[in-house]
């Protein structure tokens, strides 16, 4: 038997018949060739079938990696958003009664602007310089990317990146800033995704709005006005392009910082405007040669009315909170005049550098040893001389005989005359300022005293210092830095809105706002609010108390306390209304115990005085701590015809959606009568026309108002109004030290008091006191108190209630001096 047979049948012996025909007739003719080629077919189908297993497997792989993956990236993506939901932090800002801005707060600085009012120029400088193919892509650009592989490569850095308008937005707002190529993946799906959601006008106004470019500027209208003071709507190419070309590096190519730096970026960004087709080449040189003209140091700044516009924003935060107040967009319409503000902070300088100078000079800042002194001289070089300015000097010759001394100044010298500094005396309280000029430069200076002057007088100011070829100095006077402070608030006589309010001499070097926050004795000032209750009490203007020694028990003090006038004297008999005008602190005390304590304390209240109040008689005198702002208020009583005006500092709050969450009208509360708050206006015109309060005479209008003085002189005050403003003006040591003899409510308070209500009122007509129908006038004998005779020198008229005038008529043979020569004891 053939091998081949052997193998046949074998096969058809175990397979059986059947399978052995179909073999048989599926074969071919060809003998032994016919079952390799079986076998040939059978190898290769199990070869493609184990390739099918593996591709089939792979592709299971491919699509369950690739599945995983999408879902690692994605599962824990952010929520799109659509425009409506785009709410970025902005800016909250302050503005003044004329809607001029005084006062911004912000985490972000940004403002929202439509696209609509942004220049095509500024979008196809920023499309040309960060996403060429913006409008094109779907938010990947593949092209974009590939190109900046290569040029990086090919510079061996990264010079350019891949990163698409869109893909800045996704990580700008949906993605944390880190540098990982999870965050990369995450971004470009975020990216494809929005640019399905949004339209790409929709995504040029989130960019534009979101976009940080430097000097705490977000989004191009903050940018705008920080780097060129202007809305985005009036930026010009040049600007546009320099805008444009910040993304990269907002510090780096900060036209403030480095402008040479700026200057090749904005060239960079309009040569690919030009590239790009938006502008031509004579338009990117035109843009290249314009000069630019920046904002002076790039923000706002708000020094004059920081102390007001800080009690707002401590109002906003308390109501509102901190988010709302930084990130909420508020619009915050107040009632500050603006004018009013800037004229209240100069006044308050003026006033304090005054007082400073008469309480003397407390040396030099420090002394420079001879070895030092040319280096230091020649640092001084750097400083900006202008006329006004307060700079720093060298004193390097001091000359008695020709009463002056020299000082360098740096690159030039300046000359101090005598008349400049002769109120360089020493400090001393106990002696008037008057009386203690000093009579020669050397009592005040030595060479080698680093000093503070300023410049009075330029020679030849045309010509820059650098180039001048004369020596001819500067003219300077002595300065130092005051001590003293002093506040200053004012309110509408008719609203209660606060027109101005200065807290202190400089903000930035203290935000302690003396207005509000500092409770000081008032002295005199508190006076009106006793005599005003002792009219209700059925006193009159021509009521006659005692000016005598008295002594009183104090408990509190486990004492005995003696009131005593200002003049160290007593005056005897004394009218009502004279012991206001001059301000009689003995008749005070003794009207206080007659209409008693506690009633003056209620009465007080009544009027707006919130601070506690000392049962004592002291109370009388100003003994109690009270605020500038509430003195203030009280006096607004009066001004008001008895209506007590609730302070207005915020007219109106207006939130980003154009909302009104808070509006203050003006509120007045009937607290005291009209008559009673008439009467107290003419008395307290009669103490600015012959009283304590003469140095506002200069005013020349009709005004009321009141001293004030406390003991050892450590407070003065003037408290005063017209029809139209009540002011009131706080001048002090924060620490509670006397500020020298004479320095009374009078001299110290007073003149800044003036300076501040003749501007206030420059443009103003002259508005009378206008008397209510329920008072009556009367001519009377001042010394009596009754009324006037044909012979009687010296009436006055004096205001009454209707009934409660004098009925009894001055005899002349009668009359006497009612300084009677025994109350003149001195103590």
């Amino acid at each position: 038997m053939e091998p081949d047979e052997y193998e046949i049948g074998a096969y058809q012996n175990e397979h059986g018949s059947d399978t052995m025909s179909k073999m048989q007739s599926n074969v071919p003719k060809e003998g032994p060739k016919t079952v390799q080629g079986i076998k040939k077919q059978r190898a290769s189908g199990r070869w493609w079938r184990w390739l099918l297993y593996v591709l089939l497997t792979l592709l299971i792989f491919s699509v369950g990696s690739l599945t995983a993956g999408y879902y690692y990236f994605t599962y824990d993506l952010p929520k799109l958003f659509t425009v409506e939901d785009y709410n970025p932090p902005v800016i909250s800002r302050v503005y003044d009664v004329n809607h001029r801005l005084i006062g911004e707060f912000y985490r972000e600085r940004r403002d929202l602007v439509p696209l609509s009012k942004v220049p095509d120029l500024l979008i196809n400088a920023f499309v040309a310089a960060e996403d060429d193919r913006f409008f094109q892509h779907p938010g990947i650009d593949l092209t974009g990317i590939l190109r900046a592989v290569i040029k990086n490569i090919i510079a061996g850095r990264k010079i350019q990146g891949g990163s698409t308008i869109t893909q800045q937005v996704t990580r700008s707002l949906l993605l944390s800033p880190e540098k990982s190529y999870t965050r990369k993946i995450k971004e470009a799906i975020l990216a494809y995704r929005i640019e399905n959601r949004l339209s790409k006008n929709d995504i040029l106004y989130i960019y534009l709005n979101q976009i940080y470019l430097g000097h705490g500027a977000y989004g191009v209208e903050a940018a705008g006005n920080v780097y060129f003071g202007k809305s985005v709507q009036d930026l010009n190419l040049a600007e546009c392009a320099l805008l444009a070309g910040l993304p990269r590096a907002p510090s780096w190519y900060s036209p403030m910082r480095d402008p040479e730096k700026a200057g090749e970026r904005q060239a960079y960004v309009l040569r690919r405007m030009v590239e790009e087709g938006y502008i031509t080449r004579a338009q990117a040189d035109a843009a290249k040669a314009a000069p630019l003209h920046l904002a002076a140091n790039g923000e706002h700044t708000f020094d004059q009315a920081s102390y007001f516009t800080e009690h707002v924003r401590r109002h906003l935060e308390e109501v509102y909170g901190a988010t709302q107040l930084l990130e909420g967009g508020l619009r915050v319409y107040t009632s500050l005049d603006l004018h009013l503000q800037e004229v209240a902070q100069e006044a308050i300088r003026r006033g304090v550098d005054a007082l400073d100078k008469r309480i003397g000079y407390r040396g030099p800042i420090e002394s420079i040893e001879k070895n030092r002194r040319d280096e230091f001289c020649s640092e001084l070089g750097q400083q900006d001389l202008k006329e006004g300015e307060i700079v720093h000097g060298l004193v390097t010759n001091v000359d008695d005989t020709k009463q002056h001394v020299t000082v360098c100044l740096g690159q030039v010298t300046g000359i101090i005359e005598m008349q400049h500094m002769k109120w360089a005396r020493k400090p001393n309280p106990e002696i008037a300022s008057d009386y203690a000029a000093i009579k020669s430069p050397s009592q005040a200076l030595t060479s080698g005293d680093h000093i503070l002057v300023k410049v009075l007088a330029i020679p030849d100011k045309e010509t820059p210092i650098q180039k001048r070829t004369t020596k001819k100095p500067l003219i300077l006077a002595l300065e130092q830095e005051p001590e003293p402070q002093a506040a200053l608030l004012c309110m509408d006589g008719y609203t209660g809105q606060v027109r101005a309010m200065a807290g202190g001499t400089d903000f930035r070097k203290s935000q302690f706002n003396r207005a509000l926050q500092a409770k000081r004795q008032p002295g005199s000032a508190f006076k009106p609010l006793i005599y005003a209750a002792a009219i209700d009490k059925g006193f009159t203007p021509v009521s006659v108390i005692i000016d005598s020694p008295v002594v009183f028990n104090d408990p509190a003090q486990r004492e005995k306390w003696k009131p005593m006038n200002y003049e160290k004297k007593f005056f005897g008999p004394t009218l009502f209304r004279e012991a206001l005008i001059h301000s009689r602190n003995v008749v005070t005390v003794k009207l206080l115990q007659t209409i008693g304590v506690d009633y003056a304390i209620n009465y007080a209240k009544n009027m707006g005085i919130e601070s506690e109040l000392g049962a004592n008689l002291s109370l009388g005198l100003g003994s109690s701590e009270v605020t500038l702002l509430e003195l203030v208020k009280s006096y607004g009583v009066f001004a008001s015809g008895g209506l007590l005006l609730k302070p207005i500092f915020i007219d109106k709050i207006v939130n980003r959606k154009g909302e009104t969450i808070e509006e203050n009208l003006p509120e007045k509360k009937r607290v005291i009568s009209d008559e009673t708050a008439f009467i107290m206006t003419h008395l307290m015109t009669e103490v600015v026309k012959y009283g304590t309060g003469r140095s506002v005479q200069p005013l020349q209008r009709p005004v009321a108002g009141k001293t004030g003085t406390t003991n050892d002189l450590k407070d003065a005050w003037f408290i005063g109004y017209t029809p139209e403003l009540i002011s009131g003006v706080w001048v002090g040591f924060d620490q509670f030290q006397s500020m020298g003899r004479f320095e009374t409510g009078s001299r110290a308070a007073g003149p800044i008091w003036l300076d501040f209500m003749k501007e206030a009122l420059k443009n103003r007509s002259v508005t009378p006191f206008s008397p209510p129908g329920g008072v009556t006038f009367a001519k009377i004998d001042p010394k009596s108190g009754k009324l006037a005779s044909a012979d009687t020198r010296n009436s006055v008229f004096e205001c009454f209630k209707v009934g409660t005038e004098p009925t009894e008529r001055a005899d002349q043979k009668e009359e006497r001096d009612l300084s009677v020569d025994f109350f003149k004891t001195n103590l």
